[in-house]
């Protein structure tokens, strides 16, 4: 079977989680010494009063102006070899918007996000082996769903639970989620005995990915 393997971009392939934090220590949001991981800041500035929109904004902060900033999930250069040694075809396919609402710079963000991949070495023969026509940026959930069915994708990769939980998510893929802190128990129906979510896989790092994707198979 030929592989056709597409991956999310935010927090699969760039980790924000140190720059998050500190974009909310800056603005006073968190007290650092408590929330440590993504999932904490998150809560805590949620928590706060217009606590949806303050983190948006802190999102559109990370994803813009500051993305580069954001560190590349090095372990994921091993899984890109074993692409190319295997064969595989790899796409980029992220939900990401032309701008952020809350964003005052109002920067591209696919842009930005471009930039970001080019600095790290995503398009050089040397690095990934990336070409910018694989990349696919979508306004919409629904639209990401979409290109995942219309490149023939037969393997998966996000961090998001609630893209395998999305009724329109192509059939007939292997889901793969990168959880590094472990699946997200504030979304409901995450015990992955869902029969919505059959067969996925749960892979704590880049490494177990690669091993499950290309380990032999009998």
């Amino acid at each position: 079977m030929d592989l056709v393997i597409g991956i999310d971009f935010d927090n699969t392939l760039v980790s924000y989680d140190v720059l998050i934090q500190r974009v909310a220590t800056e603005q006073g949001w968190i007290d650092p010494q408590k929330c440590r991981t993504k999932r904490e800041v998150r809560e805590a500035v949620r928590n706060l009063p217009d606590g949806e929109v303050e983190w948006q904004r802190l999102q559109g902060m990370v994803y813009g102006p500051r993305i580069g900033e954001a560190k590349f999930i090095e372990s994921v250069r091993p899984f890109f070899l074993a692409c190319h040694k295997n064969g595989a075809k790899v796409y980029i396919v992220s939900h990401k918007t032309q701008t952020a609402k809350y964003d005052e710079t109002q920067t591209d963000l696919r842009r930005a996000a471009l930039g970001w991949m080019t600095e790290n070495g995503f398009f050089e023969k040397n690095g990934l082996g990336l070409s910018p026509e694989g990349v696919f940026f979508e306004g919409t959930r629904k639209e990401k769903l979409e290109r995942i069915e219309k490149l023939g994708c037969t393997h998966f990769i996000d961090d998001l639970e609630e893209v395998f939980l999305e009724e329109g998510f192509p059939s007939g893929i292997t889901k793969i989620l990168y959880a590094p802190s472990g699946p997200d128990t504030s979304i409901p129906d995450t015990s992955f005995s869902d029969p919505r979510l059959p067969a996925v896989k749960v892979a704590p790092n880049w490494d177990e990915i690669t091993s499950y994707v290309f380990a032999p198979r009998d």
